[in-house]
């Protein structure tokens, strides 16, 4: 990049709009001596380099130069900050992080940008599995190449799969011994993020609707992160599809109940949902499974229509109730994370049903956002595209 370039882009650009380009710390980084201009030059030279990582991605406008920014750590080397569309791009690809070396002098600017891969581990017990008791083993896999294929190698999502499996297979025996443990250590395998979202979104005395999908373990995590707050106990409600067998189903809800968790049928229970909002419950909607016929709306889920859920949409515009994020996952300690999002902010427009369609591919997205962050510790195994041939599955 030519510093003179940049000089003129300087001079003939607003400061406010400076900010499509620059973050606020990389503009007051630069100074406002005779070397801003090539300071910023290296800065531009490294988002474009940035950029030319996702060839795909920058043509669609789907990243632009200012979802990467410059920063500089305690020992002011520069390092990249991704704007959350940016990380999306980099959780597709598996890109842990991106290094940057930058360089100026007088006339130029000119910087490198290197992909860092992410790591996919793969212990003992999810390969064995995945070879020896292949259970849905085809699903897990197309599943994977629907949202993968175009980012990643065959021996990549093959590895995916087999942390997949791995992750089963650890929320398998999670799932037998919490109802063992006691109080103290159940709290002990979960933390809480960001609770001030859902307590402020709690706070506008509607009700709350939180946006979750089969990530993590979210049973365990959800449990054990709420238990350390007594006041939650009778107010969350887990949104359910009835299980078989009978005795499984009087496990599960039983334990539940237990912990202070109340549930709602899945279907047929539209005015039971107003009344728990009124009542201002926070009710746990499960967004990540297909729904099909009246229940569904086809929009976009990874670049892909499919039937999705259309009454959280319905539900959150008729009573005004802050849908919530929320994400589990377990990390390499084995203990899980109950993150809070930010409310999602409701679209709204003239036409009910595009209003719907709207605000339904928006928790889809958000969706996405959650599940990349952690893919192995998603539902795979799900049929979430159901499509022609794949309906009579």
């Amino acid at each position: 990049m030519e510093v003179a370039r940049l000089e003129r882009l300087l001079r003939e650009t607003p400061p406010e709009d400076l900010g499509r380009i620059f973050s606020s710390d990389e503009l007051d980084d630069s100074g406002f001596g005779p070397g801003r201009a090539a300071s910023l030059a290296a800065r531009f030279a490294a988002k474009e380099a940035c950029l030319k990582l996702f060839p795909r991605e920058t043509a669609l406008g789907l990243l632009e130069v200012a979802d990467f920014s410059v920063v500089r750590d305690s020992y002011s080397a520069p390092q990249i900050v991704c704007s959350p569309a940016a990380s999306d791009v980099l959780n597709r690809y598996r890109v842990g992080s991106i290094s940057i070396s930058l360089t100026h002098d007088r006339l130029s600017a000119s910087a490198v940008a290197l992909a860092q891969p992410m790591q996919i581990e793969v212990p003992l017990a999810g390969r064995l599995v995945f070879g020896v008791l292949p259970y849905r083993r085809r699903v897990v896999m197309e599943n994977l190449q629907r949202v993968f294929g175009d980012a990643l190698s065959v021996e990549q999502i093959t590895r995916l799969a087999q942390a997949h499996y791995a992750h089963l297979c650890r929320l398998f025996v999670e799932f037998l011994r919490f109802p063992f443990m006691s109080p103290s250590r159940r709290a002990q395998m979960a933390r809480v993020e960001n609770l001030d979202a859902l307590l402020a979104a709690h706070a506008q005395g509607k009700g709350v609707l939180l946006l979750v999908g089969h990530t993590g373990n979210f049973e365990v995590a959800t449990a054990a992160g709420i238990a350390r707050f007594p006041q939650a106990r009778g107010v969350f409600y887990f949104v359910r599809r009835p299980f078989k067998p009978r005795w499984l189903e009087h496990f599960v809800y039983g334990r539940s109940r237990r912990l202070g968790f109340g549930s709602l049928p899945k279907q047929g229970s539209l005015d039971l949902f107003i009344e728990r909002l009124a009542a201002g419950s926070i009710i746990l909607f499960p967004f990540d499974q297909y729904a099909a016929g009246r229940d569904g709306i086809e929009v976009e889920f990874f670049g892909h229509r499919t039937g999705t859920f259309r009454s959280l949409a319905i539900l959150a515009l008729a009573t005004g109730a802050p849908v919530v994020p929320a994400a589990t996952w377990r990390e390499r300690d084995g203990r899980h994370v109950l993150r809070f999002e930010e409310a999602l902010v409701p679209i709204l427009c003239e036409d009910h049903d595009e209003e719907i369609r709207r605000n339904t591919r928006l928790y889809n997205a958000m969706l996405e956002r959650m599940i990349l962050r952690h893919p192995e510790q998603w539902w795979w195994m799900h049929r979430r595209w159901k499509t022609g041939s794949n309906q009579r599955r």
